[in-house]
């Protein structure tokens, strides 16, 4: 799917993922998920038959979309279903399948372990982030020894504690600020002591500013 205004977030048992507009999302074929969307969104999507999509990722994935491919998804999304395709009509399809899987992936993810007491924890912080949570308050809830909780929470996430506790705070930004919240509203909501002190996190996660990156300024 290729957003071209408002957000959606994905979720499924392995984790969530935030698209902003402007962006694409790749999930696929058999994965159960939910989406919920985030403002006025409008956007277009294409199927792929799973003998296509050989080269495409196993998990879900936002993707960055190309000027390019954003004409070529207008075009395909176009075309009649009603008659067996003509030789531009093939050749869109396999232009556009062949753009696709080279589609560079962005950090709009959020991994969740396969513990589940870890995943419950997940979850719940995702409901109500806060940047203060640390990795002792984590572990003495969880009964678990520091260097236990560490080590197995990456093992399960790929991420260290602290980098999927940034993460989790600035993907749950992104619905509320694409909703017209304030950069500060937000800020304070996840702990930051300032707006700036959020702003200089997104930038450099995202490499801009909160509503740059949303396309609102």
């Amino acid at each position: 799917m290729n957003a071209t205004s408002g957000l959606i977030v994905l979720t499924t048992p392995e984790g969530k993922w935030v698209m902003p507009p402007h962006r694409g999302m790749w999930i696929p074929a058999g994965v159960r998920h939910s989406v919920r969307a985030v403002g006025l969104v409008r956007m277009q999507s294409l199927y792929v038959e799973t003998d296509r999509a050989e080269a495409m990722p196993v998990h879900c994935q936002v993707l960055e979309i190309t000027s390019f491919m954003r004409s070529l998804i207008g075009e395909v999304v176009g075309l009649s279903l009603d008659r067996e395709a003509d030789g531009r009509s093939q050749a869109l399809m396999d232009l556009t399948l062949y753009e696709m899987e080279r589609l560079p992936s962005l950090p709009l993810s959020l991994p969740f372990p396969s513990d589940e007491r870890l995943a419950k924890k997940c979850r719940e912080f995702v409901g109500q982030p806060n940047i203060h949570q640390t990795t002792d308050d984590w572990s003495r809830e969880l009964g678990m020894s520091r260097r236990a909780f560490t080590r197995i929470f990456r093992q399960q996430t790929g991420l260290s504690f602290v980098g999927w506790r940034q993460q989790a705070c600035l993907l749950s930004a992104l619905p509320q600020l694409s909703a017209g919240q304030s950069v500060t509203s937000v800020a304070m909501e996840l702990g930051y002591e300032n707006p700036a002190a959020f702003t200089i996190m997104f930038k450099r996660a995202f490499g801009k500013p909160p509503l740059a990156y949303l396309g609102l300024r």
